[in-house]
This record gives structure tokens, C-alpha cells and sequence, in this order.
């Protein structure tokens, strides 16, 4: 068990959760500005993680993207484990203390927009994750130019931020939600948003694999 790898995608993923879930507290996302600053709020948040955690753990910060690292032969289904268990408790520990500042009836769960059908959303997150995912592995694989790879991750997450946020609240990260969602108490279509960005990690992860989108 590596500790400090553990330890890493914790921090780094109540980091995500307190400050990009404090942002859509916040802001609310029923405005256009609302909309971009808690898509920022993510991709910032991200962007700033990876570079200050990335070289400990990777700063995966999400179960997602560790299924899709672990099928495309990157990490061990040990570590993946170990990083799974992390980023939930740093997820939970982010929301709680959130939460307990601001009140545990707060918005920022995920949840389907009544305008779209459970399929609709439960698609939205398995594709909106598959790329999410397809980009991390492919802008740190290992001829890549990585020095950019970090901000190219946050500027995706934003953008799956800004077409999503209106579908789902935009997961891709079953961390993320299991930590909103049971504060909340929104947890009904939880499974949607811990199936779904496993399904697109896992899929990115084994078409990586296959070489279909390695170089």
C-alpha cells in the first residue's frame, strides 16, 4: 500500500469537491455565467491538482479515470483499489466539511434534468467520460508532450462541464457524486453516476489499449 499516493489523491480530490462544488453552491448553474464559472470552477481545480499532485499519484482524483489508467495497463488493479478507496474518502471529507459550512441542504448533487430521460443522462456520462478519459490517457502517454497535459485536462473537463451541467450536473466521476449526492440525500439515481463514468473510463481505457487511440 503507498501511503503517499494514497494520501495525494485524497487531498487532491477534496480539493476538487470543496472548491468546484462550493463554486456551483455559489453560483447555481440556471445562469449562463453560473454555467461557466462552475465549468471553470472544475477544469481550474483540476488543472492546479495535476500539476501539484501529478507527479505523486498522477492526481486522478477519480475512480473513472483510475479504471481506464488500470485496463489500459498503466497502473495495478491494487493500486487502482487503493486510489479508489482514496479518492472517495477525500471526496466524502470535502462535501461534509463544505456542507457543515454552508449547510447540508445546498445544491450540488448530480441529478438527471427533468428534460432528459434516465437513458439520455445515463448516455451523456458514459460518453462524456470516455473522452474525458481518452484525452488524460492520451496527453500523458509516454511520447506525448506532457508539460501541457495538465492544463489540457482542466480545459476538457470544462468543456464536458458546459454541455453537461444542464443534462446530469455533470459527473464523469463516480467520486465526486457518491460524495454531493449522499450529503444531499439525493441518492435514487446515484447508480446512474457511478455506472456511467465507470463504463466510459473502462471503455477509454480499453480502447487505449488496443492502440486505437495510442500513438
Amino acid at each position: 500500500m503507498d501511503i503517499k499516493k494514497m494520501i495525494a489523491e485524497a487531498i487532491g480530490t477534496f480539493t476538487l469537491v470543496f472548491f468546484s462544488i462550493g463554486t456551483a453552491v455559489a453560483l447555481g448553474g440556471d445562469t449562463a455565467a453560473g454555467l461557466v464559472g462552475i465549468s471553470l470552477a472544475f477544469g481550474l481545480t483540476i488543472v492546479a491538482m495535476a500539476y501539484s499532485l501529478g507527479n505523486i499519484s498522477g492526481a486522478h482524483l477519480n475512480p473513472a479515470v483510475s479504471l481506464g489508467a488500470m485496463l489500459a495497463g498503466r497502473i495495478s488493479s491494487k493500486t487502482m483499489i487503493e486510489y479508489w478507496i482514496a479518492q472517495t474518502i477525500g471526496g466524502i471529507i470535502g462535501a461534509f466539511v463544505l456542507f457543515y459550512i454552508i449547510g447540508t441542504g445546498a445544491a450540488g448533487n448530480n441529478a438527471i434534468n427533468e428534460n432528459y430521460s434516465l437513458f439520455n443522462g445515463l448516455m451523456f456520462e458514459i460518453i462524456a467520460t470516455f473522452i474525458f478519459v481518452t484525452v488524460i490517457l492520451g496527453v500523458t502517454q509516454d511520447n506525448a508532450n506532457t508539460a501541457f497535459a495538465g492544463l489540457v485536462i482542466g480545459l476538457t473537463l470544462t468543456m464536458v462541464h458546459l454541455v453537461g451541467i444542464p443534462i446530469t450536473g455533470t459527473s464523469v466521476n463516480p467520486a465526486r457524486s457518491i460524495a454531493t449526492n449522499i450529503f444531499t440525500g439525493h441518492i435514487a439515481e446515484l447508480w446512474v453516476f457511478i455506472v456511467g463514468p465507470l463504463a466510459g473510463g473502462a471503455l477509454a481505457g480499453i480502447v487505449h489499449k488496443i492502440g486505437l487511440t495510442r500513438a
